[in-house]
């Protein structure tokens, strides 16, 4: 029976259990007590909600501390082993899986290095579907335990029902890429198990708002470099996160030309591949097969020479110039959403931000408005290279929370479930 607000008893138990899962996940191990407060639950529905989630397996004792005056107090915390998701980041150099437990321990990982054709669409699909049976294989983990498989993908994602999520992926080619039927098709995977493809600068954002650098901010923007540039917006308003098509933002006028086709993108100058071709233009050389992480950290070490040698002036020209582009476009940002951080993060980005972050920061202010700039922070994200994949994991950890700790039943409308941002 529905309430006057709509909700139902079954709704009210739903987001009980999630409250409850959710405190103990960030906070715990927490006891009956602490979670009353922490959950604004009575003692009488924690002590039921402690009960089916004990019964289910999901919630464990941790131990136990004293009490003042009274017996001691019994730890509670979510139990590991009561659910496995699968992370997947599509990257611009390699297909990276992980298999992870319920608290995001890594169980297995399966890498595929993409070759020169390396969006090819079957290719991307091969590697995906022979990643995720060798971590289930290497961890010894039923395909039927699976919460979901979230995959974080270059492009904008686009949800329908049929045939489930489209990536339209124009700078590498991708043209309304039915992914998502692709993946299902042939898979091993029973069809309970869901998937939850989005772009990977959200997924980044994801869990560096969970886990990383964002923890505790509620107004945001998650940036990553890696061969393209891209971003997530996460506020109050857009509280899930939103991705931001950055990259393709406008730095100059009849500039260079950017992978998407349009003249003058701040991809053109900042993302990886297009930085490495201005500096191959310039006679700057990197070892002969050398993938793009690799030519980046040789120009990197020939701008920065560790041993206090003599400077490349080519690539320290280029890599000074690419600061500026990028503080400009932090700029945008500022100006137009006034986050409380600004968070850089991606493969491109890590190598990049520890060289030149002051850089981007003085650049970016002067660019900006004063006030804004003035309250925001300019970071390094605190998860690595990982954290794509991380956070591609947490788009089913994410929908099993919001379900109260439900496992998958049959297939969801694809693309339905959305992740969660951290509660705070």
């Amino acid at each position: 029976m529905a309430g006057r607000n709509g909700r139902t008893v079954r709704d009210l138990r739903r987001g009980n259990r999630t409250a409850v899962l959710q405190r103990l996940y960030f906070d715990g191990p927490l006891s009956r007590f602490e979670l009353g407060p922490a959950t604004g639950l009575s003692s009488g529905s924690v002590s039921n909600v402690v009960a089916e989630l004990i019964g289910d397996g999901l919630v464990e004792e941790a131990g136990s501390v004293d009490s003042d005056g009274g017996r001691p107090r019994i730890l509670l915390r979510v139990a590991p082993g009561s659910g496995h998701m699968i992370g997947v980041d599509v990257g611009e150099t390699r297909v990276r899986i992980g298999l992870f437990d319920l608290t995001l321990t890594e169980l297995a990982r399966a890498e595929r290095p993409l070759e020169q054709q390396r969006y090819e669409v079957d290719g991307i699909v091969r590697h995906v579907r022979d990643g995720i049976a060798e971590v289930l294989a290497d961890a010894a983990i039923a395909p039927e335990r699976l919460l979901g498989v979230g995959i974080g993908v270059p492009g904008i994602v686009e949800r329908t029902p049929a045939p489930g999520a489209v990536v339209h992926g124009q700078t590498i080619g991708w043209d309304a890429v039915p992914l998502e039927r692709l993946l299902r098709d042939g898979s091993e995977l029973p069809g309970s198990v869901p998937y939850f493809i989005d772009n990977g600068a959200r997924t980044l954002g994801q869990a560096e708002m969970w886990f990383g650098a964002g923890r505790g901010a509620g107004n945001a923007l998650v940036v990553l470099f890696g061969s393209g540039v891209g971003a997530c917006l996460v506020t109050p308003e857009v509280e899930h996160g939103r991705a931001v098509e950055w990259g393709h933002l406008t730095v100059r006028v009849r500039g260079r030309r950017c992978r998407c086709g349009a003249l003058g993108c701040l991809e053109a100058y900042a993302g990886a591949e297009s930085l490495l071709a201005r500096w191959f233009e310039a006679g700057g050389t990197a070892p002969e097969g050398a993938d793009e992480e690799t030519a980046l950290s040789v120009m990197l070490s020939g701008a920065y020479p560790a041993d206090g040698g003599t400077a490349d002036p080519v690539a320290l020209a280029l890599l000074e110039e690419t600061a500026e582009y990028v503080g400009a476009g932090l700029s945008d940002l500022i100006n137009l959403f006034q986050p409380e951080r600004i968070l850089i993060g991606g493969w491109a980005g890590l190598q990049l931000g520890t060289r030149f972050l002051p850089a981007v920061r003085r650049h970016a202010a002067s660019y900006s408005l004063r006030h804004p700039a003035e309250k925001v922070g300019i970071e390094l994200g605190r998860l690595g290279p990982d954290a794509v994949t991380v956070g591609a994991a947490i788009l089913p950890l994410a929908d099993f929370f919001a379900h109260g700790g439900r496992r998958p039943g049959p297939a969801p409308e694809p693309g339905a479930a959305r992740a969660q941002s951290v509660p705070r």
